[in-house]
């Protein structure tokens, strides 16, 4: 199926799954990289208190703090 084909059928609103292979489906942008990072002792105790009080893990909360700051400066 040509590109323009299948945009028809998205702006139709019409099933498209049977034409993608979603288990090699990727999200270009969103692929992860793990990196170390060492923060003091006093910046884990905060960062932990706080995850607790969300109920999040520390890393979620990493991930969202720097995230909103990344968006802040773009």
């Amino acid at each position: 199926m040509k590109a323009k084909d299948l945009e028809k059928k998205f702006d139709r609103e019409e099933d498209r799954s049977s034409y993608l292979d979603l288990e090699k489906a990727k999200r270009t942008s969103q692929e992860q990289k793990r990196v170390n990072v060492d923060f003091p002792q006093w910046m884990i105790h905060s960062l932990d208190k706080e995850a607790k009080r969300l109920g999040v893990t520390r890393q979620s909360i990493i991930k969202v703090w720097v995230a909103e700051r990344l968006k802040k400066v773009s």
